[in-house]
């Protein structure tokens, strides 16, 4: 990557361990590098799996194992109180948090109208710290029925009565979230599903854009899912409909989460294979749909959701080339906890906007997202890898120094 010597950009060094790890003691290092380890085991993640799984459905008492190990790593806390340590560690090295209630298999009102009740206080939390959580976040399904989402997207006209009404507690939902973060001046992302239920989502999603994303602000933002072949198609037509209407377009750039899921369904189902052919094509449409948020930002404001350094070097190339500043607040990088902390510490250490996902909620009820997060690890080609390589090359490198004092 060529840089101009003198500004922020010549300072990115996703290599240097220094910068990636300063925030961690040397017990949690040493920790780090155990649990990457064995989540560079394949056989070790799916046995383990397996044993938590069951361990959890009889009610086996390894909470605090689990607490002090994985959850630890990839949490932030079971509460919103407990998460306000790893808000302040982030943000003393400029990483922002964005608070992630991750709370998964709920369906009923009771829970959504519970969930909707903590969701606020992210909302609230984000607005009484706006310089150390500059985000909040939710998933639809936290906040209503998968099947009527997937239904209303299918064939709206067939919803009975029934769940007419559940549908429209949905929207009042969203409008309700989306107010009170307008309200608090607190931008808001929309997490991308699957695609069967996507482009109900998209339409409650430009609904509130239309309304909150006037002027020179940018609270809403969807997510665009860049493993699917429609998704830059998808950026265009959105930036078309907001000029058009006059509002601005939030955009959360990932590549994905649901992929197996959808060819599976898709197969089953007969349909064509939504999925782009392969990784590089999927690369490719994030790229160049990132360069064409980028130049649009007179209408645009982006967060690229990503582990990928090649992608993150992109940006920050184009954005050196189109002279935009590394402070300049329509473009964030974010990252989950406890991974791609080089991409994370580096970019935030040169002056960018950097963020974390930071995941909470209650142990047992987080167990899915833990579970489906070891498993992705060792899915995403050289991800675990790399993260081992740079942990192991940290901590053999604390031992040099503590033989040489010796």
């Amino acid at each position: 990557m060529k840089l101009n010597s003198g500004s922020n950009y010549d300072q990115i060094n996703f290599d240097d361990t220094y910068v990636t790890f300063a925030h961690l003691s040397n017990q949690k290092l040493r920790k780090k590098y155990v649990i990457f380890w064995l989540m560079n085991q394949n056989w070790m993640v799916k046995i383990g799996t397996f044993l938590l799984k069951l361990a959890f459905k009889l009610r086996l008492p390894i909470k605090y194992l689990v607490k002090n190990t994985l959850f630890e790593q990839f949490c932030g806390g079971e509460s919103i109180e407990e998460c306000q340590s790893a808000i302040n560690n982030l943000a003393q090295f400029g990483v922002g948090t964005i608070l992630d209630y991750s709370v998964e298999g709920e369906d009923n009102e009771e829970d959504f109208d519970a969930t909707v009740n903590e969701l606020v206080r992210t909302i609230e939390t984000a607005s009484s710290q706006p310089e150390k959580i500059p985000f909040a976040v939710f998933k639809i399904t936290g906040i209503g029925s998968f099947d009527i989402l997937a239904k209303y997207q299918t064939d709206k006209d067939s919803l009975s009565e029934e769940e007419k009404v559940a549908f429209r507690r949905i929207k009042d939902r969203v409008s309700f979230l989306a107010s009170i973060a307008a309200s608090r001046n607190v931008r808001l992302f929309f997490d991308a599903e699957e695609s069967w239920i996507q482009n109900t989502i998209d339409e409650l999603c430009y609904e509130m854009m239309k309304l909150h994303n006037t002027g020179e602000r940018v609270i809403i933002y969807n997510t665009f899912q860049f493993y699917l072949k429609a998704s830059h198609g998808n950026l265009v037509n959105a930036t078309e409909a907001a000029r058009l209407g006059g509002y601005k377009v939030g955009a959360k750039l990932v590549r994905g989460a649901y992929m197996e899921k959808e060819r599976k369904r898709a197969e089953d189902m007969g349909y064509d294979d939504p999925i782009q052919p392969d990784k590089p094509t999927t690369d490719d449409d994030f790229n160049r749909s990132m360069i064409y948020a980028i130049d649009n930002l007179d209408i645009f404001a982006i967060c690229l959701g990503t582990h990928n350094e090649d992608s993150c070097k992109l940006c920050i190339e184009t954005m050196q080339l189109r002279g935009i500043m590394p402070t300049d607040e329509r473009v964030f990088f974010a990252q989950l906890l406890g991974m791609s902390d080089n991409i994370s510490y580096g970019v935030a250490s040169a002056g960018f906007n950097s963020a974390k996902y930071v995941p909470y909620g209650p142990v047992e009820a987080v167990m899915p997202y833990l579970l489906r997060r070891s498993e992705e690890n060792t899915s995403v080609s050289g991800q675990s890898s790399r993260e081992f390589l740079l942990v192991k090359n940290e901590v053999i490198l604390i031992y040099w120094v503590i033989l040489l004092l010796l």
